[in-house]
């Protein structure tokens, strides 16, 4: 059986071959293995490339930088049944491969995870906001989400067999390239594994950026299932807003800090559920299957012009409420205007009709090319 270790590398002179000289190439071999080791230069502007080469490694290039891209590059230079992923940094143990991979040996794991929090961090490897805070909450939510059942989503020592690679959609090119590995092994039903490691401190400058990276990680994850994120609140949002908007109207009280506050509800609410069909349409196009049938239905190719349609019925109606208020004021020598729950009532409905209009066409822009238009 054949390993193939693939370690991504953007700037890592001084420990990209200390990483590569830590696979225990002659215990493997001991033990029946033939071993590659591929390193990717992701571009590197120092000699990564020479020392990993010189420490054993077969380089290969990607010149698109990305956390992604570097490992798409590598898993298709792969060539063993058993595929193992690591950083080039020095802060995962490369020497514990044969004991990494034993889920997939003898427990017919298709996919093993590493997870520094069932093992040990050692001190300054992994900053506070990331082991208290964000991993655990972005795990938290991918796992409830897309009940994957991990510890540590975003590990970065993993191992998989070739033909568990060969079942996942895999295309991010950043470093949500991590989440998406995880939420494709659920989706396509891998038995996932995970391994206990230490995680030790990096050597070098850090290229993470948590707030940025976090954010990319949950925007991922919208894309697969905008329902929670944006729907759902959207719903409720929108509810409250036409409730407390309405109940003002119907009143006919001057409760301006309540119709302010539902037009305020009722605008983002509206925002929000655009925006998750936004999403579902960008994922129809991206290729993920997650989305709901109502999403899909909303977002198919065909029921744009329905949108387009309520836009410009909803602008109609906020203009001609409008030139009533306008009317009305003229005649009083447009003195102080008195009919601002109706001021206010015309503008909600014209931003929610041109809301929708420009929702419209920017939905028939992103799936003019869909395979999905004609169905």
């Amino acid at each position: 059986m054949k390993i193939s270790i693939v370690i991504p590398a953007l700037n890592e002179e001084g420990i990209v071959g200390k990483t590569v000289k830590s696979v225990p190439l002659e215990k493997l071999t001991k033990m029946g293995f033939e071993t590659e080791i591929i390193v990717v230069d992701n571009a590197s502007e120092d000699k990564t490339a020479d020392e990993a080469r010189e420490a054993g490694a077969r380089v290969v290039y990607e010149e698109n930088r990305g956390y992604g891209n570097a490992y798409l590059r590598g898993l298709r230079e792969a060539e063993g049944e058993i595929i193992i992923m690591g950083d080039a940094d020095g802060t995962y143990p490369f020497e514990m491969t044969y004991e990494f991979i034993q889920p997939i040996l003898n427990e017919n794991a298709d996919f093993v995870m590493g997870s520094r929090l069932k093992g040990n961090i050692e001190k300054g490897a992994m900053p506070a906001l990331h082991r208290y805070v964000g991993n655990p909450f972005l795990t938290w939510v991918l796992n409830t989400l897309f009940h994957t059942g991990i510890s540590d989503a975003h590990c970065g020592m993993r191992a998989l067999t070739k033909e568990a690679l060969n079942k996942l959609h895999l295309r991010s090119g950043g470093m949500e390239f991590a989440s998406e590995m995880v939420i494709e092994a659920s989706r396509k039903n891998l038995i996932i594994a995970e391994v206990p490691l230490t995680y030790y401190p990096r050597q070098g400058e850090s290229k993470l950026s948590s707030f940025s990276d976090g954010w990319r990680h949950l925007r991922f994850m919208m894309l697969y299932r905008p329902g929670p994120f944006l729907l759902l609140p959207g719903v409720v949002a929108l509810v409250l807003g036409i409730t407390l908007a309405l109940g003002v109207t119907i009143q006919g009280q001057s409760r301006m800090h309540s119709l302010i506050l539902g037009s305020l509800l009722l605008i983002i609410g509206y925002q929000m559920l655009l925006t998750g069909l936004h999403f579902g349409a960008f994922g129809t196009i991206y290729g993920v299957s997650g989305s709901s049938s109502m999403i899909k239905k909303l977002v198919n190719y065909h029921s744009l012009g329905r949108e387009l349609l309520l836009g410009l019925i909803l602008l109609a109606i906020g203009v001609v409420l409008g030139l009533k208020v306008l009317f009305s004021w003229s005649a009083g020598g447009f003195g102080e205007l008195y009919q601002i729950q109706n001021a206010m009532m015309a503008m909600i409905i014209s931003i929610l009709g041109i809301q929708t209009i420009f929702s419209g066409m920017f939905m028939s822009l992103l799936l003019l090319n869909s395979t999905d238009k004609a169905n």
